[in-house]
C-alpha cells in the first residue's frame, strides 16, 4: 500500500524513490529552489493530499508541473492520481527516517525568512 493509501489511478504511473534511494543533496537542490520550497510549505501547512492546481504559484503551469516533478523525484512529495487530479502529499516520515530534523528545520526557517513573518 502506498504511504497514501488506496488510490484510484489514472495514466500512468509516477516513479518515487524508496526510502533508501533519497539523497541529501537531492533533497537540499529540491528545497533550495523558492517556487519548490513555498510548495513543500504548502503542503506542510495544508491539507493531507493537495491538488497542484491548488497553489497559486507565480510560474506558468508547466513550470509548476516541473517544480512537482523536481520534488518527487528528490522523495520530497509522493504524488497519485485520483481521477484527473495529481494530488501531492510531504513524505515526512520518510524524510525524518533518512534525515532526522531537517525537513522540520527548513520548513521552520523559512517561516522565520518569509515576508510578513
Amino acid at each position: 500500500m502506498s504511504p497514501t493509501g488506496p488510490a484510484v489511478t489514472s495514466g500512468r504511473p509516477l516513479a518515487h524513490p524508496s526510502v533508501e534511494e533519497i539523497g541529501l543533496e537531492g533533497v537540499l537542490r529540491a528545497l533550495a529552489d523558492p517556487v519548490r520550497l513555498r510548495i513543500v510549505r504548502g503542503l506542510a501547512d495544508g491539507r493531507p493530499d493537495m491538488a497542484c492546481v491548488a497553489f497559486d504559484l507565480p510560474v506558468s503551469k508547466s513550470t509548476t508541473t516541473h517544480h512537482f516533478k523536481v520534488l518527487r523525484e528528490a522523495g520530497v512529495i509522493h504524488q497519485r492520481y485520483e481521477g484527473t487530479s495529481r494530488l501531492s502529499r510531504l513524505r515526512e516520515a520518510d524524510l525524518e527516517a533518512r534525515f532526522p530534523g531537517l525537513l522540520a528545520a527548513v520548513l521552520e526557517a523559512a517561516r522565520r525568512t518569509a515576508p510578513g513573518a
